[in-house]
């Protein structure tokens, strides 16, 4: 990445930092670049990140999350790049330069100032952004601001919030970071003694109960994150196939199953026989989206048990014969 690039994702930094909220012809006339850079340069930000959320409200336009602001203001022009740029590996990472750039990170951080490395990697802690789908349209919330000063300054809230079946509880939540996954935000939290996930936009009240907390110690909120869509996709999928499975078989297994399949793959998948074929224990859907997300595969994957869903594919796949035939 480039100097000029560099400092101009600083300008574009300090342009929301100072003005609250741009539209990206705003922010492209005051740069001098095209509306396209700009979101290229958000899209850096995000995955290096810096909390920037799209507002699709009236006059719309990108704005800093609430309690980010306050933490920049006061930084030199000198210590605010140099705090930009502690982050920007994480983006080139994403575009597989990760090690290139690594060392560089390395050297940047030992020369950053004690107070500024601890502020960078108080950002790490309190905010992760899973998945570059920035402009995939992001969720209108009421919350959000009072939740990250929340997240922040470590202060314990309590909320009113919907669960998935519509009924509302009563919970009193320590506030360890926010994830945005593709659009959606989601709050870690902490709740009688363990840690939980909450959709912020299930938040419907939010008072501040006056009190702070202690984060706990060696909590790694992308690890937690990690850990928590693993037996999300867990519960989504609760039935196996065993597969055999072709070389491009395998290659389409993450494009048609995502992580959790590529997961399998590593996990369950034999070595190739002499054919190049080999067998894997696929995780599925029940039902109907099981034999949908199998036939996907075409000729590249043989579904060898259960018995029952052999059958469901060799049945779909005969008819489909007779309408070709």
């Amino acid at each position: 990445m480039g100097h000029m690039r560099a400092s101009r994702l600083l300008s574009v930094l300090l342009l929301l930092q100072n003005r609250g909220r741009m539209t990206a012809e705003e922010l492209a006339a005051e740069l001098e670049v095209s509306v396209r850079t700009v979101y290229r340069d958000i899209d850096a930000l995000s995955a290096a990140g810096v909390p920037v959320f799209a507002d699709r409200g009236r006059g719309g336009g990108y704005q800093l999350l609430g309690g980010y602001r306050t933490r920049l203001t006061g930084l030199s022009e000198g210590e605010a790049q140099a705090l930009a740029l502690a982050g920007l590996p994480v983006a080139a990472a994403e575009l597989g330069l990760g090690t290139v750039l690594a060392a560089a990170q390395l050297k940047l951080y030992a020369a950053l100032p004690e107070e500024l490395r601890s502020r960078a990697a108080e950002v790490a802690e309190r905010f992760y952004l899973d998945v570059p789908g920035w402009h995939r349209g992001i969720e209108r919330l009421e919350r959000l601001a009072d939740v990250a000063e929340a997240v922040w300054q470590s202060r314990r809230i309590r909320v009113r919030y919907r669960r998935w079946d519509d009924s509302a509880v009563e919970r009193t939540l320590d506030p360890l970071g926010l994830v945005l996954k593709a659009g959606t935000w989601y709050l870690a939290a902490r709740c009688d003694g363990s840690e939980r996930t909450y959709r912020v936009s299930r938040i419907d009240e939010l008072t501040d109960t006056g009190e702070g907390f202690t984060r706990p110690g060696g909590f790694d909120l992308a690890a937690y994150w990690r850990d928590w869509s693993e037996q999300f996709e867990r519960r989504l999928y609760p039935g196996t196939a065993l597969v055999r499975l072709s070389p491009l078989g395998r290659a389409l297994v993450p494009v048609y199953l995502g992580s959790v399949g590529a997961r399998a793959l590593e996990r369950t998948g034999t070595e190739p026989d002499e054919s190049g074929w080999s067998r894997v224990e696929l995780p599925v859907e029940p039902g109907a989206p099981a034999l949908g997300e199998l036939l996907h595969f075409g000729p590249e994957l043989h579904v060898l048990e259960p018995a029952e869903l052999r059958e469901q594919v060799a049945e779909a796949v005969r008819k489909m014969g007779a309408l070709y035939g």
